[in-house]
């Protein structure tokens, strides 16, 4: 086998074990991305010299600006260079950008990976609740990370089964069907409430793309399921599910009526006014990691902040938390962070129609984009309650997971412009076979 064979298989492995290993092994989530890190210093002589293309400068691009901003935790006098261990995930994840361009995986691992993942999220959170019999399902990270990648991997094995129906035999649509429902059930039993808000935003704007390419049976039909799924396994763990609700009602009343913060969704509330208003003094330049935890303990001990938002280092809202530490320079970037991949990966008649020999939808590259679409969309989903891109299962698993999708659906495309072009390369003439069909 060449070597460049043996990097290709290695890049097929990587696509597997990111979604795959991300939640029901410790650092699962970083497992592949260690495998892509040495891959690309291995071949630096091999992808320096391959230009990446337009899309690919637009994702390098967003991925260094929100590295750079990260970068400004920076402060010799505060922890020293262990503020450096956020920005430095962004920026080795730039070599491996560039690595999997070069060495594009195969879609079909990708899916087994979701597949895996789901599984292994169903399967973790139902050992931790039911054997060891722990309040909350949490991996091996925290509950509310937990549950939302969790979720995300549900959704993102629902579109592999519905966008690619007629692909698959019955028995493996049954085998997703419980993929599917093993990631909602890893997400119920984290009981992260917050990560619920994905649905009403991911379901419709994936089954209208759904429809607008051509699958409109589909798109209705598999997302009444969806619900439907999550209806009866919530119809299960019905007491839990109330439960949880009526105290967010009553944590918002006691909120509202008290100003009490010593609550999950109390706290909440008062992070998001305290972050706003500490964004509205210093819009342009924030007051830092270091000058908002400062500034914070100052305003508490002057009466004008619960005391219970010392125990966060954050504002358990994505967008806040970024406004009060960086301002609005910092919005920008996240925004753009979101923006890039959405607008990257965004369903075209075009986009999905472009691999094909006879401009017909290509189901797998639909999907593709379906699941490219779903990482923004979710993420500004969890960033609602939770800075979800402050920890590190959240940061890896964006990183890695919207670069694999890119890297894919290049290679798809290459592998198509290669096959129309092979004929034409080779006519055939006399003494020379014509060329085989690929």
């Amino acid at each position: 086998m060449k070597p460049s064979d043996v990097f290709a298989r290695l890049s097929d492995v990587a696509a597997f074990m990111v979604p795959g290993l991300a939640l029901w092994l410790r650092s699962g989530y970083s497992w592949g991305a260690v495998v892509l890190l040495l891959c690309s210093l291995a071949t630096a002589g091999v992808w320096l010299r391959r230009p990446p293309g337009r899309e690919a400068w637009w994702l390098f691009a967003s991925i260094v600006a929100m590295g750079f901003v990260w970068a400004l935790d920076f402060d010799p006098a505060q922890g020293g260079w262990s503020n450096l261990d956020r920005p430095s995930k962004y920026l080795l994840a730039l070599p491996c950008l560039f690595y999997l361009l070069a060495y594009p995986p195969r879609a079909v691992w990708l899916w087994w990976g979701l597949a895996v993942g789901a599984c292994g999220a169903g399967l973790i959170g139902i050992y931790q609740t039911g054997v060891l019999h722990l309040l909350r399902a949490n991996g091996y990270t925290n509950a509310i990370q937990f549950g939302g990648l969790s979720l995300l991997l549900g959704l993102m094995c629902s579109a592999a089964l519905l966008v690619q129906w007629g692909r698959w035999a019955p028995w493996q649509r049954v085998g997703w069907v419980v993929c599917i429902l093993l990631g909602f059930e890893g997400s119920l039993l984290s009981e992260s409430r917050g990560g619920w808000l994905v649905l009403p935003l991911a379901l419709p704007v994936c089954a209208w793309l759904q429809a607008r390419c051509g699958q409109r049976r589909l798109a209705m039909v598999g997302a009444a399921l969806i619900l439907a799924g999550m209806a009866g396994l919530m119809a299960l763990k019905a007491h839990d599910v109330r439960s949880r609700v009526d105290e967010a009602r009553q944590e918002i009343t006691q909120y509202e009526s008290k100003g009490d913060a010593a609550s999950s969704v109390g706290q909440r509330l008062a992070h998001w006014k305290l972050a706003w208003s500490m964004g509205l003094d210093r819009p342009l330049t924030g007051w830092g990691r270091y000058g908002y935890e400062a500034e914070k303990q100052r305003r508490v001990a002057a009466g004008q902040a619960h005391p219970f938002v010392l125990r966060f280092s954050h504002a358990h809202n994505e967008v806040l938390d970024i406004f009060a530490k960086r301002g609005l320079p910092g919005v920008a970037v996240l925004l753009l962070f979101y923006a890039v991949p959405l607008a990257l990966f965004w369903p075209t008649r075009q986009r999905v129609c472009r691999t094909t020999e006879h401009g017909t939808m290509d189901p797998q590259v639909l999907c593709l984009r379906m699941v490219g679409v779903l990482l923004p969309i979710a993420y500004i989903g969890f960033g609602l309650t939770q800075v979800f891109l402050g920890h590190n299962s959240g940061t890896m698993f964006y990183l890695f997971m919207c670069m694999l999708v890119l890297a894919i659906l290049q290679g798809r495309e290459r592998d198509a412009l290669r096959q129309r072009a092979a004929p034409a390369a080779v006519p055939p003439g006399p003494g020379r076979p014509a060329a085989a069909s690929s």
